[in-house]
């Protein structure tokens, strides 16, 4: 494994941990981890799949990116789009990736990553996202959320203090996991994160929805969603699926029956062993 900085932003430095497979200039995959935006880090990937990835024969480039709410998404976007450049750009000579062969992954938030910065780079020849999310303006996002309504309140005052005057790009669940349980109790969220009221800001919302980029010239996507999902719908994969059949964009929709978010993180499960296998199926196809 090789740590690289992909970008410098007012001194703060993004990583990628960079996991090799056995060839030179291979594909790569670019994984985005989830979180919330608020949450997480490019050592979030489960090992079991990065030597799947790598025995395949793809190259495995898993990223930081600056965390809500102390960056806002559009910046967080930003972030995504250049490592994908970086990737495109500086990669092929410095580490033997095919640039012709680049496929970006990512789960939950990093699966709206995906799909958002996927969408907007040409040259992507595919897009996986595990429970992702292509619209960010529906009542899941912006309302308080039953499920976490069941849970413990947080106390603002102790949410105030989970938000740095500093600028992250990791952090652990356990440190700002109460963070995210507040927003979505709240109804915050989308709020906080993006720093765009979903009433007065609508237009600017609208171009921060995967959804709303859905056109003929996508590369082939993928989605995978448990049906018992409890942090985002899986409604949000099957709309997802649908604008795409609309646009004639080759896709796959796996809706995974009695599994609910993060189901990927089970790999000793035989359904998600096969999810997995078929995720491997669509990367082999469209990359090589």
């Amino acid at each position: 494994m090789r740590t690289i900085c992909y970008k410098t932003v007012n001194g703060i430095h993004l990583l990628g941990d960079f996991y090799s497979a056995s060839k030179t200039n291979a594909p790569v995959i670019v994984y985005i981890h989830g979180g919330g935006f608020i949450f997480g880090s490019r050592k979030d990937i489960l090992p079991e799949h990065i030597t799947q990835y790598n025995q395949a024969g793809f190259h495995v480039f898993s990223i930081d990116y600056r965390l809500a709410p102390e960056t806002k998404l559009p910046a967080i976007a930003e972030d995504v789009q250049d490592a994908l450049r970086w990737v495109r750009d500086q990669a092929p000579g410095m580490l033997g990736i095919k640039p012709s062969a680049i496929a970006v992954i990512g789960s939950s938030a990093g699966g709206y990553l995906a799909l958002l910065a996927g969408s907007k780079e040409s040259y992507v020849k595919a897009i996986v996202s595990f429970y992702g999310y292509g619209d960010i303006r529906g009542n899941w996002a912006s309302e308080p959320s039953p499920f976490y309504l069941q849970k413990t309140l947080v106390p603002k005052k102790l949410a105030d203090q989970l938000i740095t005057k500093e600028v992250l790009t990791e952090s652990s669940i356990q440190q700002r996991f109460g963070l995210y349980l507040y927003y979505r109790q709240q109804g915050s969220w989308i709020r906080e994160t993006t720093g765009l009221d979903p009433i007065r800001n609508q237009e600017e919302l609208r171009l921060l929805c995967p959804i709303e980029y859905v056109n003929p010239s996508l590369p082939p996507i993928m989605l995978l969603h448990g049906e018992t999902d409890h942090d985002v719908p899986c409604e949000e994969s099957i709309s997802m699926a649908e604008r795409l059949k609309g646009a004639g964009i080759e896709h796959t929709l796996l809706t995974l029956p009695g599994e609910d978010h993060l189901f990927d993180r089970q790999p000793e499960k035989e359904n998600v062993q096969r999810a997995f296998a078929q995720v491997l199926d669509f990367l082999y196809c469209h990359l090589t």
